[in-house]
């Protein structure tokens, strides 16, 4: 069986830049499908027009570049050989149980709540999914400062989004619904590992971007189809064009990260679009404020301590000790 070819891995010092930059359109992202939502009174239908519009996308960006082409004529004999496990073709269905989340506890939950949600679930995974060596990066050591980053990296987004907390809020009653983020956001560095791996064999992530937009959207319109049967239609697609940007969107998210995984990491991949997307949320609230938005100091500090966060768990002394220490240990 045809091994794929080896590719130069990014350099920290631009890679990381770049999945900062990368998280900078999540909260765009969500404000665009968050809108689209409450216009056609249907999360799933949200949902479905995302995916829809991203495969459509992808799909001509396959068909028109030569790397797309290319990556197309590689997914079948990959898959067929099992270059890698065959359940990775499916990691797009995690992506369709993100926007499902988003969809249907952000108004529930508040942006705030969903954010610490979701973003605990990712870090934690990261670390778990590193340690296990699912992404095509290998094993990463659990080291004790990466461990630190993480830890730091959840503190500081809570203390980012405090003042959208509210006071009245029955916290019992939003125990379960917590549960839907924080099973999406754990399952998403499982996501970008199952990308990442299929990248490498696919030579191009045009590809992984494809085959991810393709179970999504095949999930979310079958059950889109049975809430259609069950509870009817909503409202009518929306004319302004903006509402169909989250795709698009989407399609530049999932690329670059099965992209940045291989040089990074899935932790450190992680906890960079986190920094992006908190960056991207304060500069949204600023330029573009949305109902309840609260741009306080904290929500500042709590960002500035999110990005020195990532500069903690990316130190590479615990590494190089650790290598010594095995080193020394085997003489």
């Amino acid at each position: 069986m045809p091994q794929p070819s080896p590719r130069p891995a990014l350099p920290l010092a631009l890679g990381l830049p770049v999945a900062v930059a990368t998280g900078l359109v999540i909260p765009l992202q969500g404000r665009i499908n968050g809108a689209l939502g409450a216009t056609l009174n249907d999360g799933i239908a949200a949902a479905v027009v995302s995916f829809t519009t991203g495969l459509l996308l992808i799909g001509v960006i396959s068909l028109a570049t030569p790397k797309g082409r290319a990556g197309l004529q590689r997914i079948i004999p990959a898959v067929r050989n099992r270059s890698f496990p065959r359940l990775y073709v499916m990691a797009g269905a995690i992506g369709a149980l993100f926007v499902f989340a988003q969809s249907f506890t952000v108004a529930l939950l508040g942006v705030a709540l969903f954010t610490v949600a979701a973003v605990t679930g990712q870090t934690l995974s990261g670390l778990l999914v590193d340690r296990m060596g699912i992404g095509p990066g290998g094993r990463r050591a659990i080291t004790g400062v990466r461990v630190l980053g993480s830890v730091l990296t959840v503190a500081a987004v809570a203390w980012a989004v405090s003042p959208r907390f509210g006071g009245d809020a029955d916290i019992a009653s939003l125990v379960l619904p917590v549960l839907l983020p924080l099973t999406a956001g754990f399952l998403m560095s499982f996501q970008q590992a199952m990308n990442g791996t299929a990248t490498v064999h696919y030579g191009t992530p045009i590809a992984a971007t494809l085959v991810n937009f393709i179970a999504g959207s095949a999930i979310l319109w079958l059950a889109w189809l049975i809430k259609l049967a069950v509870a009817g239609p909503g409202n009518p697609l929306p004319s302004e064009w903006w509402y169909y940007l989250g795709g698009p969107m989407g399609c530049l998210f999932i690329g670059l990260a099965a992209l940045l995984v291989r040089s990074l990491g899935v932790l450190i991949t992680g906890l960079g679009m986190i920094a992006g997307q908190l960056v991207g949320s304060l500069v949204l609230d600023v330029v573009i404020p949305s109902p309840g938005a609260v741009v306080a100091l904290p929500t500042v500090l709590g960002t500035i301590l999110t990005l020195a966060a990532i500069v903690v768990a990316t130190l590479p002394w615990p590494r190089g000790a650790f290598a010594r220490k095995s080193t020394a240990k085997g003489r």
